[in-house]
């Protein structure tokens, strides 16, 4: 019998969210690194779902497995028994620069003069396609769509001999946020780049080494974090133990204040800093900021939540989960012939009427990026039996596109770039509209000496952006 997979076309749900482009883990001096790494690619599933790989070295070569899905769905126990080795690096992908397919999967793996080497990348290089053209017209053929492989380009290239310094020399030539893992035959590099964009922290596993993206993956292995990998540093693990180069000078930071809005788990600490604690004190802002009479606090599930509880606290209004999510639907076959209002939604939430029905409801979410999804959940919570629903975003209307690696909207469709609150509020359907101010956003998270990227909120890039990736990202 056929799956249903193949019997019916397949509809992907509607996402209104932002994405990341990955998360990577590593570990380095056990042996049973690949299952580790795997662990740490599981607890790092939402930074990425389109493909995850992991490379192993048994110290003498590597070997990589890496395919298309989520990670259980890559890896089985058969798959992780042949990634033999006490080294190991891991990936797992949501693309924004280069196509969806498994050629773009991660970690990229090559062989050349120095050697071999995997490397997988959590970021996006905004000079990725003029470096491109230059490599071409050199003569170099490249074997994926992907902005990371320029880096191997350039690492394979360079005149250096030793690996620290062929490294270095490549990240010279790029820009834009980087986050790497780099896997050598005896060694594993971890390296931020020097305004710091994406997190990447070390920790240690009795004798052994790791790197993640983000801690709650140290948490699931029994980990113990030591502390971040500086913006500019290059963190090398090899039987010596840790050695720290600096291969930039300082630049002014810009750490993405999205991965505490929204990317990373609430379970997280991320840029030192506690990622629950950050969204509960956006929802104490919110509420001191856009206060209401209402009933009850409401969150949209599931990133709603920590911003919902800090809303409820401040504002003594109890909070209640009368949206209930469905985690299980992964893809929907098909939708029914006869066209069901609001279908993709109503999959992923129901409201609960008995909690809704006559109340005045605080609808607390993290965003608005088109406004399709929120106009639907408030849609969806008045036909609940809500008397009044009023929306509180957790984070500045949403106006520029990002280029560091968030797959984010052309700046026509982020509605809140060609909307004023009030029109956004009607076109959602509220009784009112909140959402959190940039002084107040930058309070919650303890920005207070400039630390963060703003560009989404203020169209202030701490880069210079290409014509390519402008004209992608920016059209009218």
């Amino acid at each position: 019998m056929q799956p249903a997979s193949q019997l019916f076309p397949s509809i992907s749900l509607p996402d209104d969210k932002f994405h990341d482009h990955c998360g990577v883990f590593a570990v380095f001096g056990h042996p049973e690194a690949a299952k580790l790494v795997y662990l740490g690619l599981y607890a790092l599933q939402h930074r990425g779902q389109e493909s995850a790989g992991i490379a192993v070295s048994n110290g003498e070569s590597l070997i990589c497995h890496k395919e298309m899905g989520h990670v259980q769905e890559v890896f089985n126990q058969e798959v992780l028994a042949s990634l033999v080795g006490p080294y190991a690096i891991g990936h797992t992908r949501y693309s924004t620069a280069g196509d969806t397919v498994v050629k773009n999967a991660q970690p990229l793996m090559v062989t050349c003069q120095k050697g071999q080497v995997a490397l997988g990348h959590n970021g996006n290089l905004v000079n990725a396609s003029s470096i491109r053209r230059d490599l071409e017209s050199r003569g170099d053929i490249f074997q994926t769509t992907s902005d990371t492989e320029v880096i191997l380009h350039y690492f394979a290239r360079s005149k250096h001999n030793g690996l620290p310094e062929s490294m270095a020399d490549a990240l010279d030539r790029i820009e834009g946020a980087y986050t790497l893992v780099a896997l050598f035959k005896d060694s594993i590099y971890g390296i931020r780049d020097p305004r710091g964009f994406r997190p990447l922290t070390l920790g240690k596993l009795d004798g052994a080494y790791v790197l993640a993206s983000e801690t709650c993956a140290f948490d699931l292995i029994n980990a113990t974090p030591i502390r971040d990998v500086e913006p500019g540093e290059m963190v090398i693990l090899d039987k010596r133990g840790v050695t720290s180069l600096r291969f930039a000078p300082p630049a002014k930071p810009a750490q993405c204040i999205f991965e505490h809005v929204y990317f990373s788990r609430p379970d997280s600490v991320v840029f030192g800093r506690s990622v629950q604690d950050s969204r509960e004190q956006l929802g104490r802002f919110l509420a001191k900021e856009h206060p209401v009479d209402a009933d009850m606090v409401v969150p949209v599930p599931d990133s709603g939540v920590p911003a919902a509880t800090g809303f409820s606290e401040e504002s003594g209004i109890p909070m209640k989960i009368a949206l209930i999510r469905n985690h299980y639907i992964g893809r929907t076959f098909i939708e029914p012939s006869q066209a069901i209002r609001d279908f993709g939604v109503k999959l992923k939430l129901n409201p609960v009427r008995s909690l809704l029905e006559g109340k005045r409801v605080v609808l607390v979410d993290d965003s608005i990026i088109r406004g399709t999804t929120s106009r639907k959940i408030v849609r969806i919570v008045r036909e609940g039996g809500a008397k009044e629903v009023h929306m509180r975003i957790s984070c500045p209307p949403t106006i520029s596109p990002c280029y560091y690696g968030i797959d984010t909207p052309t700046r026509k469709e982020l509605i809140g770039s060609t909307h004023s609150v009030e029109e956004i509020r009607q076109y959602i359907g509220a009784d009112s509209l909140g959402y959190l101010s940039l002084d107040n956003l930058r309070k919650a998270v303890g920005d207070t000496d400039n630390r963060f990227c703003l560009a989404c909120y203020t169209a202030n890039y701490p880069t210079v952006i290409q014509e390519p990736l402008l004209a992608l990202r920016q059209r009218d």
